[in-house]
């Protein structure tokens, strides 16, 4: 598959350019990428309105990913999450969407800029903040009871790399005529399983994938798709980007998109399915060892280390002491990420490393309870209000300004406009938040 992208940069570089352009580093600098770091000089297109090279590469993007349009990214899904949304609610007077409360933080504030109004869909449990999938049911008994919703939006796979029923759920909101949106950070690689998991491939609407966590992109590169049901949103599609994007996209970003197109092009789905047996055998050999290795998509490991008798910190400090580094941990849970990238070798490395970890009695956890605060102002209203950082436990009876959230995972256990009480109180204890930003009184 040609890269039109990563080619003009090359044969401008090669071409010995005297740069009277943007950059300020003029191609010269210690990283050693700077020569390819360009602008939107003549012949490079532009993001947000391309006749050239740039749409030339998303079309062979589109191809691979089999959508109606797959739309670059240089900002990350964060950017995809608002575009979405501003696409899904254009023209809607007061929008309202349904969403599952365990959603990034991007979403929170999306909501506040475009001032839509969120009614949450909770699980019917969830041991972890992470972990709380909800079903196609729930999705159509909230449909069935909620009138003038302008969307569904969902997360999958989660951080814990749990894979929602999105073929079920995607099948209950056309029902209702509304689309479906998914916040697919973590899953660009599941349009190339032998049989496509990708959220496009089972009937979503909209989705954005973070290429960047899954797949050899650069940090910030990321995909917004428009399915082949949902031309509608196509017209509007940059538009909506570009009302949230910098007008100064990173063409090192864009290069390594265009990149991206030739290396998913050429065997990647073979490497992808030996990398997911490969793992699949890392998991089985912990297992073997006594760790509770947690279900979870291909490219993820998902270890409860209370259940071998440590905290994810403590092993997660462990592994680093030998060099090896994990994506995210907490109290509860270590996870690992995956990619062919990582070589037979790791594997080695890893399993050597867990299993050198002395077995020790199972730690007792808190019980984690799913909370239902009150709302009593909008998230626009309380995110943009004044605001200060208070102690939770002199937070009873405030009002939530920012998201009470830890990074990652970015899920909000208060949400901007809520009123914090005592059961509330009690969970951000739980899981070690101390303080949070409340909206100031008068």
């Amino acid at each position: 598959m040609k890269t039109p992208i990563y080619d003009f940069a090359r044969n401008y570089i090669d071409g010995s350019p005297v740069r009277f352009h943007m950059p300020g580093h003029k191609g010269i600098g210690a990283l050693g990428v700077e020569k390819y770091d360009l602008t939107e000089i003549v012949g490079a297109d532009e993001l947000y309105s391309p006749d050239g090279i740039i749409l030339e590469s998303e079309e062979n993007a589109t191809s691979l990913f089999k959508t109606a349009h797959t739309f670059y990214i240089t900002e990350g899904s964060t950017l995809g999450i608002k575009a979405m949304l501003a696409l899904a609610t254009e023209g809607i007077k007061s929008p309202r969407i349904l969403a599952a409360r365990a959603s990034h933080k991007a979403l929170i504030y999306a909501a506040a800029l475009l001032d839509i109004d969120i009614s949450w869909i909770y699980p019917d449990q969830g041991w972890h903040i992470a972990s709380q999938i909800i079903s196609a049911d729930s999705v159509r008994e909230a449909l069935s009871s909620n009138i003038g919703i302008s969307a569904v939006y969902i997360t999958s796979p989660d951080y814990l790399g749990n894979i929602a029923d999105v073929e079920g759920i995607s099948a209950v909101c056309h029902e209702f005529s509304v689309p479906l949106l998914v916040d697919n950070a973590h899953g660009a690689y599941l349009a190339f399983l032998d049989h496509s998991r990708h959220p496009i491939s089972l009937g979503a609407d909209m989705c954005c994938d973070s290429a960047h966590k899954t797949l050899p992109v650069l940090t910030g590169g990321a995909y917004l798709h428009i399915s082949k049901n949902a031309e509608r949103y196509l017209g509007s599609a940059r538009s909506a980007l570009s009302l949230f994007a910098s007008t100064s996209p990173s063409y090192l970003i864009l290069e390594s998109l265009d990149l991206c197109n030739s290396y998913l092009s050429s065997g990647y789905s073979e490497k992808l399915a030996a990398t997911a047996a490969r793992t699949e055998l890392t998991k089985r050999d912990l297992v073997s060892e006594g760790y509770n290795v947690l279900p979870s998509e291909s490219l993820k490991i998902v270890i409860k280390t209370t259940d071998y008798g440590y905290t994810g910190g403590d092993i997660a400090e462990i592994l680093m002491k030998n060099g090896i580094f994990v994506e995210f941990f907490d109290s509860d849970v270590l996870v690992l990420m995956v990619a062919p990238e990582n070589s037979e070798e790791d594997h080695k490395r890893l399993a050597a490393a867990l299993k050198a970890i002395p077995q020790k009695e199972k730690l007792s956890i808190p019980e984690y309870s799913i909370c239902k605060p009150k709302r009593v102002l909008s998230i626009r209203e309380a995110l943009l209000s004044k605001r200060e950082t208070v102690a939770v436990s002199d937070a009873q009876g405030r009002i939530a300004g920012a998201p009470a959230v830890s990074c990652p995972p970015a899920i909000a256990l208060a949400v901007s406009g809520e009123l914090i009480d005592e059961a509330l109180i009690a969970e951000l204890k739980k899981r070690k938040i101390d303080k949070i930003e409340v909206v100031k009184n008068a």
